[in-house]
């Protein structure tokens, strides 16, 4: 593998230096004109439900102060990233990379890329643009490595939501539930009447791993919980045994056909009242709202998945610069107004998300998005595993491919087994 790469890095050299000629040869001026720094490829998983208008309208926004620019839009298709992650290790390792791109922020950033030596921090940026207290200070610390800061986030997401259809609820005299206990009751109640009490669709692995994180964190509360990543808590404690045995009991009241829908899908059984229940990260509010145009209270509720209440399960998408991009003036144009509050109040609306910065307009919101800004801002705040910013993701790798199996096969004792072992493999605690 090494020839191709160093014939590649050979042939970079190459342009760069007939580029600096060019300049030189110019009286100085810079080489832009021949298209570096006109435009920008922006590289994302967001090709479907609210997710693909909030970045079209981002995008818009740019191209309004920005119209000497060239956008392209290289989103690839593919639920928290199944594929896009996929394609953008290709081109990073082919020293390809794009202008920018979307990675959660935590983990996947910093043990992924970072680590790599791929990205370039963005310190002077954030000093440039006044970043330093717009953000919370958790939040720069999540996108931040050895005291350099390497991405800009757009959004806060929260993952650990049960989404509900109020009219079934309300026809059958029920609570949206806050505890395992009122979870199986509703459920048990709901399939006695032939109603699919919870929608699941995990065609692809991840959203499997979602609702498990979300058990999870309700078995084990927020401290304990961090502790699984520090290495402090075993994966074969008693404690995520409990987990998973909770975790198996729930597949119980699943649709069928699960394994064949993906999580639009699974949302999509709530909103037609062909479920009651889902458990999934807000973008299924962008989804709901955007695409469906259902009302918010009216059409859907939403709950803190059971016993989690006052913990915020933290998702946060970001972009950053990686090295060696082709347009690094125009991608830092595009970060800058990523980070601004006219960006972020533009594009979080649709998405379902609520704004990363603390100085967005609240008002700009829904009714979910206003409590869900004032429950970030309270609660006690976890890292995802199923996006990434809890463990890196070659142990995120792993754990999709156990938890797909315990889906299947639902044996608690090889699963927490197999579990610890990747996260031993994987460095967890070391």
């Amino acid at each position: 593998m090494g020839r191709p790469w160093r014939k590649k890095w050979n042939i970079s050299v190459m342009i760069a230096l007939a580029l600096v000629l060019a300049a030189c040869g110019s009286g100085g001026q810079s080489a832009d004109g021949g298209g570096d720094n006109k435009q920008v490829e922006i590289f994302s998983w967001w090709t479907g439900a609210g997710e693909e208008a909030g970045l079209h309208a981002l995008i818009d926004l740019f191209k309004e102060k920005n119209s000497d620019i060239e956008v392209i839009n290289a989103a690839v298709a593919g639920g928290a990233g199944t594929n896009a992650k996929a394609t953008l290790a290709t081109r990073m390792q082919g020293n390809d990379p794009p202008d920018t791109f979307q990675v959660h922020g935590g983990a996947e950033l910093n043990e992924g890329w970072v680590a790599a030596g791929k990205m370039e921090p963005l310190n002077d940026l954030y000093e440039e643009e006044g970043w330093m207290d717009k953000f919370p200070k958790e939040l720069i610390e999540l996108v931040s490595k050895d005291g350099n800061i390497y991405s800009v986030p757009v959004n806060i997401h929260r993952g650990n939501v049960l989404w509900y259809n109020k009219e079934i609820f309300d026809e059958n005299g029920l609570k949206p539930p806050k505890t395992f206990d009122e979870f199986f009751d509703a459920a048990e109640k709901l399939k006695k009447k032939g109603i699919t009490p919870l929608a699941l669709g995990d065609k692809e692995p991840w959203t499997a791993t979602h609702l498990f994180e979300s058990v999870l964190l309700g078995t084990l509360g927020p401290e304990d919980y961090n502790k699984l990543w520090s290495g402090e808590l075993a994966f074969d404690d008693p404690k995520v045994k409990k987990a998973l045995e909770t975790f198996k009991r729930m597949l119980q009241y699943t649709n069928s056909d699960h394994a064949a829908r993906n999580w639009q899908d699974a949302a999509q059984m709530v909103a037609k009242g062909e479920a009651a229940m889902n458990v999934m990260g807000d973008w299924v509010k962008g989804y709901f709202t955007t695409d469906l145009k259902l009302k918010p209270n009216k059409d859907f509720g939403w709950v803190p998945t059971p016993e989690t209440e006052g913990t915020f399960m933290v998702i946060t998408d970001t972009f950053g610069l990686p090295k060696g991009v082709k347009n690094p003036e125009a991608t830092k144009a595009f970060l800058k107004v990523l980070g601004s509050v006219e960006g972020q109040d533009v594009f979080n609306p649709l998405k379902g998300s609520i704004p990363a910065r603390v100085d967005a307009d609240v008002n700009k919101y829904d009714e979910y998005g206003k409590q869900t800004i004032e429950d970030f801002k309270n609660n006690r705040l976890t890292p995802s595993l199923a996006h990434g910013s809890a463990a890196s993701e070659g142990f995120l790798t792993e754990a999709n491919k156990i938890i797909n199996t315990f889906v299947s096969q639902g044996n608690v004792d090889q699963a927490a087994d197999a579990l610890k072992q990747a996260a031993s493999s994987s460095g967890i605690g070391n």
